[in-house]
This record gives C-alpha cells, structure tokens and sequence, in this order.
C-alpha cells in the first residue's frame, strides 16, 4: 500500500512540473536566419510552377499569367478549396457518434458495501449489518464501444452542412470578384506600361536636348549675345517643356512594376510588349439587357443572395434549440472486475432531456434570427439597387471613355504630322531648337493622353463586364496550361463586348409573357 501511495505521490510531482514548466512559456522571436530562410523557400515555391516567359508578352499572356500565378489570386483560389473542404468535412457530422473507450481505474482500498438481510433492511441501523461485501477491485480495466445519435444535433448539422454549401459559392463568388477586378487592373496597367515602353526613349532623348539647349541658353546669355528679356523667355519655355517631360518620365517609370506584379513576375524583370489591336467599339446593347444579365450575374449581387440563405437557415437552427433532444445510444461493455458476474455485457437507451430555461429565451432567440435574416434581405435589396446604379454608371463611362480616346487619337495625329512640318523647318534651319522642342514635348504628351484615354477604356470596360458578371469561361486554372489558358482569353478579348454579351444572355432566363 504504502508502495502504491509513493507512486502516486511520483505521479502527481511530476504532473505539477509539467503544468509549471508550461506556464514558463516565453515570446520568441525569429532569428535573421529563419526569416532569410523562410523568405527564400517562400520565393522558391512562388515561382516554382511558373512557365517561363518569352521576349514579348501579349495582353493575353499578361491576363493568363496574372489568373494563373498572381499570389493575390491564388489565395483566393486556396479560400475556395478551404470552403470545399469544410463542406466535405461538415457532412460526416451528420453521422451518429461512435465512441470507444478504454481506461485503467485503481484505489488504495477495495470498493466494499454492508449487507443487510433482504426481508426488511430498513429496521438495520448503521452498525447492525449482517456483514461487509465487496463491490469491485482496487484496480480493473474497462472498454466500451457506444453508438449514440441526437436528433438536435442531427438537425443542426444538417443545417450547418447547407449553410457550408452556401460558403463554397460565396467564395466562387469571391474569386470571380478578384478575377474581375485582377483583369481590370491588369489592362489598366498594360496600356500605361506599353505607353512607357514607347515613350521612354523619346522622352529621355528630348529632356536631354532640352537640357543642352538650356545650358547653351544660359552660356548665350552671359555672353549677352541676346537681349536679356528674349533669353530669359527662351529658358523659361524649355524650364516649361523640361518639367512636363519629368512629370511625364515620373508617370511612366512605376507603370512597369505595377504591370510586373500583377502578372506574377519580380520586379525588374526584363520583358516587352504588344500593342493590341483596339477591338472597343459602342455598345448596341439596351441597357435593360445589361440590367438583366447584371441582377442574376453579378458577383457581390449573388454572394448576398447565399448570405440571405445562410441566415434563413440561422433562423431554423434558433428553431432547432426550442425542440427537446432525444437521445439513442446502443453499446457494448466490458470490465475485467472480477466481482463481477458478467464482464461483458449490451445496453440501449432513449433519453428526451430539454433545457427549460430555454422557454424564457425563446422568443428573444427567435426574435434575434428573424431580425438578422430581414438585415440579409435588406442588404440583398439595397445592393440590387447599387448595382442597376453600377450598370448606368459603367455603361456610361465607358461610351464616354470611347469618345475620349477617339478625340485623343485625332489631337495625337495632328499633333505628329505637325512635328514633321516643324523637324523639316528646322533641318532647313527655318524654326529653332526651342521650337523643334516644343513641338517634340507637345507630340509625346499627346500620344501620352491617347495610351492614358485607351487604359480608361479598357478600366471601364472591365468595370462594365464586373458589374454584369461577365468573365471567360474558364476550367480549372491548375490543370489548364498556360497557352491554353492564353488562347481561350485572346478568342474572349477579340469578340464584341455586344456579342458577349447575346450569347451570355442565353443563359439567362428571360421573364414569363403577361
């Protein structure tokens, strides 16, 4: 005996040093060398898929490399499988419980009762027993297996399990958002790298000749070759024309990084481009067409349309909670106590158990889900509003960018063909270096407006098909290749934004005739 209480005593020592030890627990910080070497294998694996990329790439390779290998994109590719995998894992909670047990039991002292004659036990008073029995042993094993079920929880599962369902499309809804907004941005940013791919060697080789014809100014002017006056306005056209050009290099030099990230490349890396031919035209379209397409297709429109759903089946989960819970268990035992009679044995039970506080609660419980499923149907009808509003918008904004860009393309045509007129004049020595400047500054400004006014186009165009929900119909971009991915999205970008449109509107289900 005394042998069993020393052990214990062991036991419990040893189980106080490993709670003290656990509550000892300091911050720890990363070292230089773990950061450097999770930095490095985070590189690594970022690029490790990726194909490698040619001289030029083509707007269609741009939007193919950013949906396949932008990091922001991929997340939200990981948040759609995590939601697949909560519905996969949440539909075995449906499943009864099934649980084995197996334990050890010991005491210093036998588990002992008194006994007392069975005609009439209640006469006995303590001290009067006939005799002292034991009840079990001081050690035994035992093992269980129980199979138990519960209609609430059975319930609540199930609906746990539809409103996992209903997670999964949210975040297909939410993937689709990031492809939107990811193509949009990367049109944007390929027309405003492309104009800096143009635009940078004349804009470099004009502040230069600004630059010598400003010092040569200033050196003509000490000299007081010329009046001080005529100097003076010379200097400050070129002062004029060279801090347009610096405006106009500080502009195009982040347009390439921004354009490199999004497509999943470092900063840096060394590449050309394409330019595409303009395929935006008008829109013959009714703009009912788009309303249509836009309250069945759009992204956001859609996710609160689960999230409505996800609170109707709060609602029936509050519902649930009132209920009583029944309870079936069926199981079989074991227990090696050699007291015993039987070592193995079955047994089956119902229980019905209920909370009765839960009938103060009720209707406050009841009362907080019916509210909370009026808020989803609110926002449901609120953001319907938002994005008819974000259809006129768009549409809007992209037949006014159109205009902008046509008008740009005229002032940059007229504005090159006088560049000519004013470098002939001036290899004819007709006009002066300030003039041949100016004429120079004004022409990469104008073409500058026309790449700017053709990524205004392309932003609003991809706002216009966000805002319908209308985007390629791709496979899974894992197993898609990288140049199948790019031919689907060139024949996507070829087609008239109008056509896309008809032939998305197929799908779509057009109201019954009054």
């Amino acid at each position: 005996m005394m042998q069993n209480v020393s052990t214990l005593g062991r036991v419990l020592v040893l189980a106080g040093a490993a709670v003290v030890s656990g509550c000892a627990v300091t911050p720890t910080d990363f070292s230089v060398a773990d950061m450097n070497r999770i930095n490095a294998s985070d590189r690594q694996m970022a690029f490790a898929a990726m194909e490698p990329h040619g001289e030029i790439i083509s707007l269609e390779e741009a939007i193919a490399r950013a949906l396949k290998y932008n990091l922001e994109q991929r997340v939200r590719l990981l948040e759609q499988s995590l939601a697949a995998g909560e519905l996969e894992a949440g539909k075995y909670d449906m499943l009864p419980k099934l649980m084995a047990n197996a334990g050890y039991s010991w005491r210093d002292n036998y588990g002992s009762r008194y006994s007392a004659p069975y005609d009439n036990p209640t006469d006995y008073t303590e001290g009067d027993f006939s005799d002292v029995d034991i009840s079990s042993e001081k050690a035994h094993e035992t093992a269980d297996l129980v199979l138990s079920w519960n209609l609430l929880d059975f319930g609540a599962s199930y609906y746990t399990a539809k409103q996992n369902a209903d997670k999964l499309l949210i975040a297909n809804e939410k993937r689709r958002k990031a492809m939107h907004t990811l193509m949009q941005n990367v049109r944007t940013a390929y027309w405003r790298a492309l104009a800096a791919e143009q635009l940078s060697e004349r804009v470099g080789q004009t502040i230069q000749s600004a630059e010598k014809a400003l010092g040569d100014s200033v050196k003509l002017a000490n000299e007081r070759v010329r009046a001080p006056d005529e100097s003076l306005r010379y200097q400050r056209n070129l002062l004029e024309n060279l801090r347009l050009l610096e405006s106009v290099e500080r502009e195009l030099a982040s347009a390439r990084i921004e354009l490199a990230n999004l497509i999943g490349l470092l900063p840096g890396t060394r590449f050309k481009l394409q330019e595409p031919a303009a395929h935006a035209a008008p829109l013959a379209i009714d703009i009912e067409q788009l309303e249509a397409r836009a309250l069945l297709q759009n992204a956001d429109l859609r996710e609160q349309f689960f999230n409505a759903r996800i609170a109707a089946q709060d609602t029936r989960k509050a519902l649930l909670k009132l209920l009583p819970g029944i309870s079936f268990e069926y199981g079989g035992y074991y227990d090696n106590d050699r007291y015993l009679i039987d070592e193995q044995w079955r047994a089956a039970g119902v229980k019905v158990s209920y909370n009765l506080f839960n009938l103060i609660s009720a209707p406050s419980r009841m009362d907080a889900a019916e509210r909370q499923e009026t808020l989803a149907e609110a926002r449901r009808m609120a953001l319907q509003m938002s994005v008819l509003t974000q259809v006129h918008l768009a549409r809007h904004q992209y037949n006014d960018s159109l205009r902008q860009f046509g008008r740009a393309d005229q002032i940059y045509k007229v504005d090159a063909r006088l560049e000519e007129i004013v470098r002939g004049r001036f290899q004819s020595n007709m006009v002066g270096e300030q003039a041949r400047i100016s004429a120079n500054v004004t022409t990469i400004l104008s073409e500058l407006r026309r790449y700017q006014a053709m990524a205004k186009v392309q932003e609003s165009l991809g706002r216009l098909q966000a805002s319908i929900g209308l985007e390629p119909q791709l496979n899974s971009l894992d197993s898609t290749s990288l140049q199948e991915l790019q031919t689907r999205i060139r024949g996507w970008l070829e087609q008239d934004m109008s056509a896309l449109v008809t032939v998305a509107q197929a799908d779509v289900p057009q109201p019954a005739a009054q």
